[in-house]
């Protein structure tokens, strides 16, 4: 029997099976789901979750366009039009979509979401005809892709979980703007109400970032502990532009900086109403995809004026009584620095007669000095680029140093000419360090470091050789992310993440964490043995500062939404803010043995 040429043509263009093989996409989506979600439930701000989150979308990707091209067993043109459809929908996304949705929200939900859809529907519809089943991969993935024209991400909690919203719904931000329009809150406060501002801090006064010794403890302080019976007091409230700033408190004023639509502004409140004193305001915005806009830095207040780091770089000196300018620098103009993923975020140290910030700009300029009273510069100093901390003051075997920590660790400056003294290494590469060294002894600190490394504690000596540093311990019961700690009787009290914890100073030993406060702050009532914890959700909780266990004593809601802002505790009245209000509130009074009551020390 002979053998039709023709016949063989016909059957080699015979189109190829239209019910793809569809168990290795399956596998890959369970994969996927299974890094990016894992991680995040064992080993939340950690490396392992990091790589999961951002690479597990990548990588499904990239293994799925394989198993689509050259194993689904589909026609050429089934298959060249899938990854021309799929790529064309995802740019359309990016490009109409809202500005925070961006490729953040294009890897984290565009690319699963969609990928998922296509291989579910394609694992339960093996019993429809291909034509109906190519319709209905194309409407799945589309809906996958389409759904986020309908929203924004506003930003993330310390957890990294994304905060969507509607995209036609009123941002906080928005709201403020409207009222402050119409003067419905923040009343102007008349200048000859204003008041004079004291030169010097007066005792119970908190003149800047974390307090006067930036250690977040509160000496002298004893406060009523019944909140049931007997809690804070609201005195006021009202909305406020967004930023991480906290306060600073001296003389009856409150002064804290925000975002006001494309102003980033300093401002100053009357302490005991809340109505606004005075503005300045400056012609930049900072914003990013992951902490929002506005300013992350808290005034320094002294000697009269206050000295002011605006995220964009913008170092300020106001006259801390009307906010007149008295001179303006700009630190990534002056070391060449780039504006960090997070905007500048170092508070100002004021110390023997400078004014200095962290600049991130590396080869020597890492950290900036200006003269106080005029803004002439007057050094530069170190190689770290990447940190979100403040410098912060020391003493270390009788020496007087500048301390900063970094993505290279933690290091020891001369406060009068910059030159470095002693450096600790401890390298996290492209990773950010946060909080500010903790003193738990002579030359004895702690570095704090999230992203699953823990806590060191190192310790520092002088001698007739020069300066050295060792490593004592590293702990990973304590991973604080941007949440500072106190130290209290021989124990460190602060956040492994998202979880309130407890552990030894001797040896980095855990004695107890606890959640329910998310990604918060606190401050340390030492005359009593309590910590004052701010939660994530804006919650204000008193809790025993003790190694014991943990026990709390009362909590209130104090604030609304999102709340990243260090609390302060000033003149016996408690100041918390986050990016869309602020509130004061009268701290209840102590009972005395004798049935009697005693105020807040440094109450009016």
């Amino acid at each position: 029997m002979s053998t039709n040429p023709t016949t063989i043509g016909l059957e080699s263009a015979t189109p190829a099976p239209t019910r793809p093989r569809v168990w290795p996409a399956v596998v890959v989506i369970v994969l996927m789901w299974a890094m990016m979600l894992i991680p995040a439930w064992i080993a939340p701000i950690t490396m392992a979750h990091m790589f999961g989150w951002m690479f597990s979308p990548i990588v499904a990707a990239l293994l799925l366009a394989m198993w689509w091209l050259f194993f689904s067993k589909l026609g050429l043109r089934d298959r060249l039009l899938g990854l021309v459809v799929f790529g064309l929908l995802g740019g359309l996304i990016y490009v109409a979509s809202d500005a925070t949705v961006g490729a953040f929200g294009i890897l984290l939900f565009g690319v699963p979401f969609s990928l998922t859809a296509a291989v579910v529907w394609l694992a339960v519809t093996p019993f429809l005809a291909w034509p109906t089943r190519r319709l209905g991969l194309l409407a799945v993935v589309a809906i996958a892709w389409l759904w986020l024209l309908l929203v924004r991400n506003d930003g993330t909690d310390g957890s990294m979980n994304a905060e969507i919203h509607f995209r036609w719904g009123e941002k906080p931000e928005d709201r403020f703007l409207a009222d402050a329009a119409s003067g419905k809150i923040a009343k102007r406060v008349t200048k000859s109400d204003s008041g004079e501002v004291p030169a010097v801090p007066q005792q119970g006064d908190w003149p800047a970032f974390r307090g006067s010794s930036r250690d977040a403890v509160v000496p002298g302080v004893r406060i009523g502990t019944n909140w049931l019976e007997d809690g804070p007091r609201e005195l006021w409230r009202h909305r406020v532009g967004p930023g991480w700033s906290s306060f600073a408190v001296v003389g009856g004023k409150l002064y804290t900086q925000e975002q006001r639509g494309p102003e980033e502004v300093i401002v100053c409140y009357d302490a005991n109403t809340g109505e606004e004193i005075w503005v300045h305001g400056n012609q930049v915005r900072f914003n990013e995809t992951m902490a929002g806009p506005g300013p992350r830095a808290t005034p320094t207040f002294h000697e009269g004026k206050l000295y002011t780091q605006g995220a964009t770089g913008l170092l300020q000196c106001l006259d801390a009584a009307t906010g007149k300018v008295i001179w303006t620098r700009d630190i990534a103009a002056d070391t060449g620095a780039k504006t960090p993923e997070w905007g500048f975020s170092a508070s100002p140290l004021v110390v023997n007669g400078l004014v200095v910030s962290f600049a991130g700009a590396g080869d020597g300029k890492s950290i900036v000095a200006y003269r106080a009273d005029t803004g002439e510069p007057a050094w530069t100093a170190g190689d770290a680029r990447v940190s979100y901390c403040s410098l912060q003051a020391s003493t270390i075997d009788g020496v007087s140093q500048l301390l900063i920590t970094s993505d290279q660790g933690l290091t020891g400056f001369d406060p009068s000419s910059g030159k470095e003294l002693w450096h600790h290494p401890w390298v996290i590469e492209g990773m950010a360090r946060v909080v500010q060294p903790t003193q738990v002894g002579d030359g004895e600190f702690l570095i704090g470091t999230s992203f699953g490394f823990g806590t060191r504690k190192v310790r520092i000596k002088k001698s007739d050789e020069g300066w050295s540093t060792e490593e004592v311990w590293t702990s990973r019961a304590l991973k604080p992310y941007y949440n500072d700690q106190v130290v209290h009787r021989g124990h460190v009290f602060g956040f492994d993440n998202s979880f309130l914890a407890c552990i030894s100073v001797a040896d980095g030993k855990l004695a107890w964490k606890e959640r329910g406060y998310g990604n918060g702050q606190l401050l340390l009532l030492p005359d009593q043995d309590l910590l004052l914890v701010l939660s994530e959700k804006g919650e204000v909780a008193l809790v025993e500062a003790t190694p014991e266990g943990h026990k709390q004593l009362g909590k209130i809601q104090a604030i609304k939404g999102k709340t990243w802002n260090h609390p302060v505790i000033a003149n016996g009245k408690l100041y918390v803010r986050n990016g869309e209000e602020a509130a004061c509130y009268e701290l209840p009074s102590a009972r005395l043995p004798d049935g009697g009551s005693s105020r807040p020390s440094g109450s009016d």
